[in-house]
């Protein structure tokens, strides 16, 4: 006789796993992810797998580029997510949470505690975000500057590595604002930054040693890509004058150049093509002392967009004599910053930027 035949019930190996191996996984997941989709991939494979993702765990750990999300795909799915792992107690979903609030969603109070909540736990860009809000007094009034605070927020932050922080601290030394002026000082930290910055190129091209195309632009400036639109966003271009760009602050140019975000009249975005920080009041940022046709929140973002792009295109404004229709032309170099209608032109000197 033909024996009868038995089906054998299949183990599921992944149903015995314990809760604590998966947790550790999607944790070390969720901290190397290298865009947003990868960890989201996991949450859409099962029931068990979403549950565990959504761990506080896991969410605390997650890495930055988690955050990478793009302006366009911001919905009140991806907030509640990032206020999940803000709730976690994770220090990057803070710091970007916190900078979308403050500048695209208008939630000042909200978005500046959660920076704060950040820059507490030593993250470096939280801390100089603040500073570069207390330079400006954004979200107030120009009595609301304190640039005491700013300096001391920037020194913290370029202690832990931040180029733009130690660019920043550079420059108040060397112009004496907001601190004691020490010029050797202030640019032996100038020098510091482009000795990091180069160093960080270095260290790139040689990741990519195995994509030549994406290499070499790391250490070519294509002026052409810019010459119709001086703040478009280009994410394929990164250069030697700003190679490292924070994910919020092209979601800042992103959010306010497609129209998600409306600047009120008179408000302008910062003219250096990293940054996207928007003026919070009317005549905010400073604008180049020599062609008056841009504007930075910050000395740091001037002196990279100069090496960056200005320095192509500034050219000294024409003052037009009533007489005789003659015309008298501004001396000196560009880069320089001054105050826009704010009177106090003398906080920041008006030199070449050095860096």
């Amino acid at each position: 006789m033909r024996r009868p035949f038995r089906y054998f019930h299949r183990h599921d190996y992944f149903d015995a796993l314990p809760d604590d191996l998966v947790v550790s996984v999607l944790s070390k997941l969720s901290s190397s992810a290298p865009s947003p989709s990868h960890f989201i991939n996991v949450l859409l494979t099962c029931k068990r797998l979403k549950r565990l993702a959504l761990h506080g765990l896991v969410l605390a750990r997650a890495g930055p580029k988690v955050f990478t999300v793009k302006a366009r795909n911001w919905s009140e799915s991806t907030h509640r997510f990032v206020k999940l792992c803000v709730n976690a107690g994770n220090v990057h979903a803070c710091y970007t949470l916190g900078m979308i609030r403050f500048y695209c969603l208008q939630n000042r109070k909200s978005g500046l505690a959660l920076m704060a909540k950040a820059a507490m736990k030593s993250h470096a860009s939280a801390l100089y975000s603040l500073a570069v809000i207390q330079f400006n007094g954004s979200g107030g009034s120009k009595s609301d500057k304190d640039l005491r605070a700013g300096v001391a927020l920037c020194a913290r932050a370029s202690l832990l590595g931040h180029i733009d922080a130690l660019r920043e601290l550079g420059h108040c030394l060397q112009d004496g604002y907001g601190v004691r002026q020490n010029i050797a000082e202030g640019r032996r930290l100038l020098v510091q930054a482009n000795a990091r910055e180069l160093a960080y190129v270095i260290r790139s091209v040689s990741q990519s040693s195995m994509l030549p195309s994406r290499s070499s632009s790391l250490l070519t400036w294509h002026p052409h890509r810019y010459q119709n639109s001086p703040c478009s966003v280009d994410s394929s271009v990164s250069s030697p004058s700003n190679p490292e760009v924070h994910q919020p602050n092209w979601f800042l140019r992103e959010w306010f150049e497609s129209g998600r975000g409306v600047l009120a009249e008179g408000l302008r975005l910062c003219a250096h093509i990293g940054c996207g920080r928007p003026e919070t009041r009317p005549h905010e940022f400073r604008r180049c002392s020599v062609c008056g046709k841009v504007n930075y929140c910050s000395r740091g973002c001037q002196s990279l967009d100069w090496k960056l792009r200005h320095k192509m295109e500034c050219s000294p404004v024409e003052l037009w004599i009533e007489d005789n229709g003659g015309v008298v032309v501004g001396g000196g170099g560009g880069g320089g910053v001054e105050a826009d209608g704010e009177g106090g032109g003398a906080d920041v000197a008006n030199n070449v930027a050095v860096g």
